[in-house]
């Protein structure tokens, strides 16, 4: 053995000894405290970064590929295209389907249908590429898209629907893909939340034109900032592969071709179309590789967590609606959602205030009712109906953690800080009429 291997070995062997005294997030009961989110990294990741850093080849290049690969062997997909985001997978595949390099591509004015209950980079592509989005509400059982307003809403304008299969729960996908093909429409499938989920045993992502997921820190898997589009399509990745690089055809699969077609420039910078820089580094692709074994485990415990508090927190049913499975889904829980019910004696600021004091970390179903947020009064956009239940997800609603490091003590201690606020609320309201 060289000095070089012994001495890696050495650093290798530290952070492993640093991880595992110094990595516990599980559940201290001396000291309660459950996060939204908790880190799925160990030293093995730590240390395939470490070796990445240290072979001073961190650019976007071969392990990037090989993970590219392996997940979308693992989505069921045929290609691969990883970025810097799950905001960048999504601005990425907009991008691709508007690109005139697209067959029947997608044109400025088009209307995307898209949830009112979704995330700002769920619809800031459309905009960003003079597409128009047309909000539809939810369904309030399984907090997707409403399929009866979603059908409503289609119009001569529309061209494509950008699904979200909410907190990790797969949309009605047999109901969306009749659509598609009645209405001969793109299907764009955000699935930055629902990273594992099947419909009818098939992963999402793999149903529409293009689907796209998220690997930062707070998502099922993570390789600290990261994101990926997966489809079956070869020449819409090739596309996504030229965009996702400034426009060169450098990392295209077919470079050799654009090579003989423009024999005058230099191979390494043949700029074939317009581009941006949304590219990741061997780091993120190297922890991704470590990352994506875990993920069936993790999606495990997220489901015996929510399945837990749903049994255990049916009592209250008369104050607390739940997200329900959609049949034929397998549901992974990007967090635990709750609504409360008009009947609740309390808000969603008390009882959520009362968590965190406790130190239960809570937050709002993803971004609400995306159509009431301040931005959306700069940008032209298109409501398709009422948006009765999305606004109640937003006034009404509100999520605690659901994820791998929530073991049986953290449940109980969630479950019974909810027991005390109820029965404080109860005592209160009591009092009150006397």
């Amino acid at each position: 053995m060289n000095n070089q291997q012994e001495l890696l070995n050495k650093i290798k062997a530290s952070i492993n000894d640093y991880c595992d005294t110094y990595f516990d997030f599980g559940f201290n009961p001396e000291k309660p405290a459950v996060r939204l989110h908790e880190p799925t990294a160990e030293g093995a990741e730590i240390n395939a970064a470490l070796v990445t850093m240290l072979s001073t080849y961190t650019t976007m290049g071969k392990k990037v590929r090989a993970f590219e690969q392996q997940y979308a062997t693992y989505n069921g997909t045929k290609y691969g295209v990883m970025s810097n985001s799950g905001s960048s997978a999504n601005l990425l595949s907009v991008a691709a389907l508007v690109n005139p390099f697209t067959k029947d591509h997608l044109k400025a004015g088009d209307e995307v249908i898209v949830p009112a209950l979704s995330w700002s980079t769920t619809i800031w592509p459309l905009v960003q590429h003079n597409l128009i989005p047309v909000m539809v509400d939810c369904n309030i059982n399984d907090f997707n898209l409403d399929l009866e307003k979603l059908e409503k809403a289609i119009g001569p304008k529309t061209r494509a629907i950008k699904l979200v299969h909410v907190y990790g729960n797969p949309c009605n996908v047999d109901a969306i893909m009749a659509l598609a093909k009645k209405h001969h429409l793109f299907i764009i499938e955000d699935c930055c939340e629902a990273m594992g989920a099947q419909y009818d045993g098939k992963p999402v992502g793999s149903f529409g034109h293009v689907g796209n997921f998220s690997f930062f820190f707070s998502h099922h898997i993570s390789t600290m900032e990261g994101g990926i589009s997966v489809t079956n399509d070869f020449d819409l990745t090739e596309t996504m592969r030229i965009l996702r690089a400034h426009g060169w055809s450098r990392e295209a699969d077919e470079h050799q071709k654009y090579v003989n077609l423009y024999p005058e420039i230099d191979p390494r910078f043949i700029f074939i179309n317009l581009g941006y820089n949304l590219r990741p580094t061997e780091v993120n692709a190297a922890i991704g590789q470590l990352q994506l074994p875990k993920l069936n485990g993790f999606i495990d415990n997220r489901r015996e967590t929510a399945g837990f508090y749903k049994k255990y927190l049916s009592k209250y049913d008369d104050f607390f609606h739940f997200q329900q499975e959609t049949a034929k889904g397998k549901h992974v829980w990007f967090g635990f959602p709750v609504i409360l019910k008009e009947s609740a004696p309390f808000s969603v600021h008390e009882i959520t205030a009362y968590m965190q004091q406790r130190n239960i970390e809570t937050r709002p179903i993803i971004a609400g009712n995306m159509a009431r947020h301040p931005a959306f009064t700069m940008f032209e956009h298109r409501i398709a109906g009422d948006l009765t239940n999305a606004d109640t997800v937003m006034k009404k609603g509100f999520a605690f953690a659901c994820h791998h490091g929530v073991n049986q003590a953290a449940r109980e201690y969630v479950v019974q800080t909810i027991d005390g606020f109820i029965e404080t609320a109860l005592a209160n309201l009591a009092k009150k009429t006397g």
